[in-house]
């Protein structure tokens, strides 16, 4: 993963995103230090609702309040 500098990714993006397109990842860096990752854009398949439905339970005990010990938990408590 090659890392460029700000301002070369600034005047060379058209040459960045050609690699990007082409599977590879850029790592653009301030002051050597990484602040971002270029790499190809997918874009996520349609949702559907209900796609489970039939195929998962919940049991009626998923709604039981919890043990204290574990509110404790969730609040910081030990």
């Amino acid at each position: 993963m090659p890392a460029v500098n700000v301002h070369e990714a600034k005047t060379h993006l058209s040459r960045l995103l050609a690699r990007v397109e082409a599977g590879e990842e850029v790592i653009i860096a301030r002051r050597g230090r990484p602040v971002a990752r270029l790499v190809s854009y997918r874009p996520r398949g349609k949702r559907q609702p209900d796609v489970l439905k039939g195929k998962i339970t919940v049991p009626d005990s998923f709604f039981d309040p919890l043990p204290e010990r574990a509110l404790k938990n969730w609040e910081g408590g030990e």
